[in-house]
């Protein structure tokens, strides 16, 4: 269910994985937010399996083929840009104006130091899908930053001055107007360049939930 909202300065969080991502809508003061919508936001084609994980090959093995790795990175190019669209418009509709964006990663190193075939195409496309969802808010003129997960509570305590205890106690009422699961491993991450914005984003299991959020960038 999606909350109307007052005129107030939001921003959205995006937790980013292979091939999708789950993002926020987060809007008011940094200390005393509102959740207003959620949303899964498809970077890969459903019709082109092999964009969910461009950077494999058959067997889990790291794909060597250069002009495969471009077909399937144009894919999630073009996909992204569609979905991010039609998120931005379903979440400009809530009445707030979005000022920038948060992406939270599982990791930022760098795949050339992976030595290990296989992790460095999960590497590789960690890199991959982060830095397309990026390129793809930006080109709608919204500033990115982004964290590590494991990195998220320590970085909010000296933003929101704030306990940890305090943020997580935070987080999980945050869930409590919104419709469906909020799962327990919410994060929190606050963005923008002259103003901070609390962005609360989700975990990935409501993607298996009986109770899904809606989907960005499905096919009509």
């Amino acid at each position: 269910m999606v909350r109307k909202a007052q005129a107030t300065d939001a921003a959205i969080g995006f937790r980013v994985k292979s091939g999708w991502a789950t993002a926020v809508l987060l809007a008011g003061p940094s200390q005393t937010p509102q959740a207003l919508d959620r949303c899964i936001v498809e970077l890969s084609d459903p019709d082109v399996p092999a964009s969910k994980q461009p950077y494999h090959a058959a067997m889990g093995m790291l794909e060597q083929d250069a002009a495969e790795i471009r077909r399937r990175t144009k894919v999630v190019q073009r996909w992204a840009a569609r979905s991010v669209a039609e998120l931005l418009d379903r979440f400009r509709a809530v009445g707030s104006p979005i000022r920038g964006a948060g992406l939270v990663v599982g990791s930022q190193i760098d795949p050339a130091s992976i030595a290990n075939p296989h992790i460095r195409a999960h590497a590789l496309e960690g890199s991959l899908f982060r830095s397309v969802l990026a390129e793809a808010l930006r080109a709608h003129r919204l500033s990115c930053s982004v964290v590590m997960e494991r990195d998220i509570y320590g970085k909010a305590v000296t933003v929101l001055v704030r306990s940890e205890g305090d943020l997580k106690r935070a987080v999980s009422s945050l869930g409590r107007a919104l419709e469906g699961p909020w799962r327990a491993e919410e994060k929190f991450s606050a963005i923008n360049r002259e103003k901070v914005h609390g962005v609360w984003y989700l975990p990935p299991e409501p993607r298996n939930s009986t109770q899904r959020p809606e989907v960005a960038g499905a096919r009509s």
